[in-house]
């Protein structure tokens, strides 16, 4: 066996299990998850009509580097998404969602003889983690806290960890706190990445759930720094979150044209095509704005009713963006989602499983995750039982 694979954390969700593992819930109230990032709202039909469709394509191997139809349509998307002046058919790679491609992508651009470091936000989506491991890498973390807005301070960096840098993840709007990271900082990680000579992948699968302005894109800030090229720059976009469609497993990949060939190369390896049937709902999907402003206008409404009622209990804030709360609470974080559980029978994520003991603290700590992905009478029910059971902790 790899022995790196020993070196991987088990899952979040792994680790809630147990915690929940032999607790009975109260009987009388039907249970509510706001633990797990998985949009409810349902999937455009017309996408689902365009699978369906488009079945007997999965009667034919499909390429790698996906239809030109498909990279046509996300092409269009992105340049008017992120007001690109142009986005070349060979800067884009259609990927299986973008966990399996945030994952592969370390394992395709890490040189591990080098001694290398992976930075990545700190809480973190935990595939950056377990990618950077089993690439060879030692991952680097850095703190996200209140104090920073929950975005790193790349400036209290040293040019010594920067120098065995070769990937650096972000994630923006981030998950778990929903922070969005100024154009500011943006072109701060820009200068760095030219200076020391790293990738920058950015993880943008929540971008268009957003509440006032759009999020600001790396590609974007490239263009207006005139790197037209996108050099060490590669985004990874869904229509897990944007669209509804977490189970079609589609996403893309775009940027710096010769790191997408080399990635194009691993993944012809790696099996990794998107079958056909998918590729036609994916371009459907991309070609259509309504669905997308109307999902946000839903997520709007969620967190505009359920906000004030949960602030009676908790010192919780508006996210910049995202579906998520990142609750602070007043014990243990996973006492906390214990009892809550046992309780009222909803169910939140502990913030510690999603951090890492680093630089003197685990950011994490006395923060539970709270996803809106349930309709909005769900949630709601959920934040009053919430401020009960804080009642009832005194």
């Amino acid at each position: 066996m790899n022995p790196d694979i020993q070196a991987l954390h088990s899952y979040p969700f792994e680790k809630q299990a147990q915690l929940k593992s032999g607790i009975t819930p109260p009987a009388d109230r039907a249970h509510i998850a706001l633990s797990i990032g998985e949009p409810k709202h349902p999937a455009p039909q017309f996408a689902l009509d365009a699978f369906s469709n488009a079945m007997a394509g999965f009667g034919a191997y499909p390429a790698t580097g996906g239809t030109p139809e498909l990279k046509k349509a996300i092409a269009e998307w992105a340049i008017q998404r992120y007001q690109l002046s142009a986005l070349a058919a060979h800067q884009i790679l259609p990927v299986n969602g973008t966990r399996e491609a945030l994952f592969a992508f370390a394992q395709a651009v890490v040189d591990r003889s080098k001694n290398p470091l992976v930075l990545m936000p700190n809480p973190f989506y935990q595939i950056y983690e377990g990618a950077a491991i089993l690439a060879g890498a030692e991952p680097y973390y850095l703190n996200c806290t209140a104090d920073n807005h929950y975005l790193p301070d790349y400036n209290a960096v040293p040019d010594s960890v920067w120098q065995r840098c070769q990937l650096l993840y972000i994630c923006n709007p981030g998950n778990p706190t929903g922070a969005v990271m100024p154009k500011s900082q943006l072109k701060e990680l820009l200068n760095l990445a030219e200076k020391f000579d790293f990738i920058i992948a950015s993880d943008e699968c929540y971008s268009e759930i957003y509440f006032d302005s759009p999020p600001t894109g790396l590609l974007s800030v490239c263009e207006e720094m005139g790197n037209h090229a996108y050099q060490r720059c590669v985004v990874f976009q869904s229509l897990s979150k944007r669209s509804n469609l977490p189970g079609l497993r589609s996403g893309f990949v775009a940027g710096d044209e010769a790191i997408i060939k080399s990635f194009l190369l691993y993944r012809t390896y790696h099996g990794s095509a998107m079958p056909l049937p998918t590729q036609a709902a994916s371009i459907a999907a991309w070609k259509d704005e309504h669905h997308v402003q109307d999902n946000r206008a839903q997520y709007r409404q969620k967190f505009e009713q359920v906000l004030p009622v949960l602030q009676q209990a908790l010192p919780v804030t508006q996210p910049d963006a995202a579906f998520f709360f990142w609750a602070q609470t007043p014990i243990c974080d996973q006492k906390f989602t214990q009892a809550l559980f046992a309780a009222e029978n909803v169910t939140v994520l502990p913030g510690s499983y999603l951090a890492r003991q680093a630089h003197g603290l685990n950011p994490g700590a006395n923060h539970v995750r709270m996803a809106l992905v349930a309709e909005v009478d769900q949630c709601l029910e959920a934040a009053h039982r919430i401020v009960r059971f804080a009642a009832s902790l005194g």
